[in-house]
């Protein structure tokens, strides 16, 4: 098991000292971070906690997932790497220089 973790269905008014003060009840917090929309700026409604070590992020999981934070349920797991976007060859875009209409 990992020592960082996934946390969703976050309120968008959360920032990353108040998931912080969230965590530390349960260990010692390494890092946390409300993923941000480089759009609008405005949160995703998830974000990442790093506990100090996989008893304090099992004893987080245990006690935070499905509880109610500023009225929302929380979603706490173990979080899974990210995956790899491309799609394979070239990016995910294609045949390489021949366009949409094929040859």
């Amino acid at each position: 098991m990992g020592n960082k973790l996934y946390v969703g269905n976050l309120p968008f008014s959360v920032s990353d000292s108040e998931l912080q003060t969230l965590f530390e009840q349960h260990g010692s917090v390494q890092s946390a971070q409300v993923i941000i929309d480089r759009a609008t700026g405005r949160s995703k409604g998830f974000g990442f906690v790093e506990m100090g070590s996989n008893e304090e992020a099992q004893g987080a999981i245990d006690s935070l997932n499905g509880q109610d934070f500023n009225g929302r349920p929380l979603t706490v797991n173990v979080a899974r790497p990210k995956e790899n976007r491309n799609g394979g060859f070239n990016g995910g875009r294609g045949r390489s220089g021949y366009g949409r209409r094929g040859y």
